[in-house]
């Protein structure tokens, strides 16, 4: 059984990842191996495990010990697990905890685009998209509707900020997804690297010669990559005038445009197709 350690200093050096390191600390950019994040709820904590990440310690409201936590800690019994009541939790993360547990974890080494794009038939690339919340729900909705990878460019929110997980249920730790490398560059030649891969590429814009998203060309494409833009300015020029498609959902009622978020969870579902096997065990939470 996990050691349980009762929090008496507030400032033991084993609690800083959960409440005085920040996320850019966590994220580590100049050593990634040595990167970690936090996640939250034990139905998060468990897809992580699932996927293989490597748990740090275990932070628990002393009440969730054996109830939620307890199955979890059964799966790690070398990891050191920190509680106290739910008051003094509070005042040591700054904010309640979710559902009572938090894990801090070790990041894995990212995959390659190349992998990433080898088998997939629907990727979604993401343009500076620089909220978390918005990551997060993407690929949420992106594990749900059958989309097969996911492609950041590098002034995007990481994935694996604690919000980012928070928001997504942990399906980050479920569909493959990495950050673009520098010298693949982007617009160019990265839409030209999506290309040597058999894609053709749909920017969702709003443009006077943009497509309908259910136009039935979109369907018909045996490999399609769904570009969406940043918040607020959307998609650069540049990456618009690369694309192969441009595409827009039809709006209403003098409605300029979705949010991003909500806007992939619809190109995904018209343009990605049925649930795939692989994925039918993600729910709606």
């Amino acid at each position: 059984m996990a050691e349980i350690i009762e929090i008496k200093d507030f400032y033991a050096p084993e609690l800083d990842v959960y409440a005085r390191i920040t996320e850019g600390q966590l994220l580590n950019r100049h050593e990634p191996e040595k990167g970690m994040f936090i996640a939250e709820s034990p139905r998060v904590i468990e897809r992580a495990l699932d996927a293989g990440y490597r748990p740090v310690s275990f932070l628990v409201e002393r009440r969730f010990l054996e109830e939620q936590a307890g199955e979890l800690m059964r799966r790690c019994p070398d990891i050191p697990v920190y509680t106290a009541d739910f008051d003094v939790l509070t005042q040591l993360t700054g904010f309640q905890l979710t559902r009572g547990m938090l894990c801090a974890m070790h990041r894995k080494p990212l995959p390659s685009v190349k992998e990433i794009c080898a088998d997939a038939r629907r990727i979604a690339v993401l343009e500076n998209v620089v909220n978390p919340t918005n990551v997060g729900a993407i690929i949420r909705s992106a594990a749900a509707l059958n989309v097969d990878g996911v492609l950041l460019t590098r002034a995007c929110s990481n994935p694996l900020y604690r919000r980012a997980i928070r928001v997504s249920m942990g399906t980050v730790f479920q569909i493959p997804w990495t950050i673009l490398p520098e010298e693949t560059g982007w617009p160019h030649p990265g839409l030209e690297f999506l290309r040597a891969f058999g894609f053709r590429t749909a920017a969702l814009a709003l443009c006077e010669d943009s497509l309908p998203i259910d136009d039935p060309a979109l369907r018909k494409e045996d490999k399609l990559a769904l570009i969406l833009g940043t918040e607020g300015d959307g998609l650069a020029a540049a990456t618009i005038a690369g694309c192969d498609y441009t595409v827009k959902i039809p709006m209403a009622h003098g409605v300029d445009s979705l949010n991003v978020a909500a806007a992939s969870a619809v190109a995904f579902w018209q343009l990605c197709g049925p649930a795939r096997q692989s994925y039918k065990d993600v729910r709606i939470w």
